[in-house]
């Protein structure tokens, strides 16, 4: 999949950061390290951020990732089930933690790569004010969430509703998404007038590329940590670790700033 708009400035930024740094990212994996490939599980919300990831790596080491996208929860059972993944890039810190209890990562690999920020978004601009006072009204049908069970962002939205006062009301309206990509995807077509999406999925070159939208302030959800795992599968695959170590570092670090996460 080519690089969209905002990937491209992801990509852009990040090679001002290794110039600035005088950083390469071939200390990875050593100079002249043969090229590998990896398979990566990654959360939906962080889907576009870990394709100019994907783009920067290949472009600076040749490793290669296939990248699989999904709820946590998804991910994680097909994980415990088997399922061919070097690395796991998860929207909580409780499905990697248990991996590792159970065997199936690696000890001591464990880290939190971003901090995401739950929005309440609307294609049509003008309908989400700066408070998200339009939850209070009879302005939408139809409100899209993430599946509270399987992804943290769908979990958060249901905390903001019960710290709001406003479950009650909001419960009969709404669309619940397997993943916070499919709650994206309601709202962005329209089938619901509002959805609580990732900030990272409604920005492009750090500006809201469309439509209007409401910061859910964070004290109103328990902080969504995002942990980063190296699978038993991909304990000595060279672009696995590769990617692990773009993550901590500063140019991966601005990447993922530039998609609106903290680090």
């Amino acid at each position: 999949m080519a690089p969209s708009f905002h990937s491209l400035a992801a990509l852009q930024l990040a090679r001002r950061v290794l110039c600035w740094t005088g950083a390469s990212l071939l200390i990875f994996t050593g100079t002249g390290a043969q090229a590998a490939s990896a398979t990566i599980a990654v959360a939906a919300n962080f889907a576009e951020p870990m394709r100019a990831l994907a783009a920067l790596l290949e472009q600076t080491t040749s490793h290669r990732l296939q990248i699989s996208v999904g709820a946590t929860g998804r991910l994680y059972a097909q994980i415990r089930n088997g399922a061919p993944f070097d690395v796991f890039l998860a929207a909580d810190t409780r499905a990697p933690a248990q991996l590792e209890a159970d065997g199936l990562a690696v000890p001591g690999t464990r880290f939190t790569y971003a901090t995401g920020q739950l929005v309440l978004w609307s294609a049509q601009s003008g309908l989400v004010d700066s408070q998200g006072a339009v939850l209070k009204t009879d302005r939408f049908r139809k409100l899209a969430i993430a599946n509270p069970k399987t992804a943290p962002y769908g979990a958060a939205a249901l905390e903001v509703m019960t710290q709001l006062g406003l479950s009650d009301a909001l419960t009969p309206k709404l669309v619940q998404g397997e993943s916070i990509g499919q709650a994206y995807n309601f709202t962005f077509t329209g089938n619901a007038e509002l959805g609580f999406v990732a900030l990272s999925q409604v920005l492009v070159g750090g500006q809201l590329k469309s439509g209007s939208m409401w910061k859910v302030p964070p004290a109103l959800y328990t902080p969504i940590r995002q942990d980063a795992v190296l699978l038993q599968r991909g304990a000595s695959n060279a672009a696995a670790l590769a990617l692990l170590a773009l993550l901590r570092s500063p140019p991966g670090q601005a990447v993922i700033q530039s998609f609106g996460y903290a680090v």
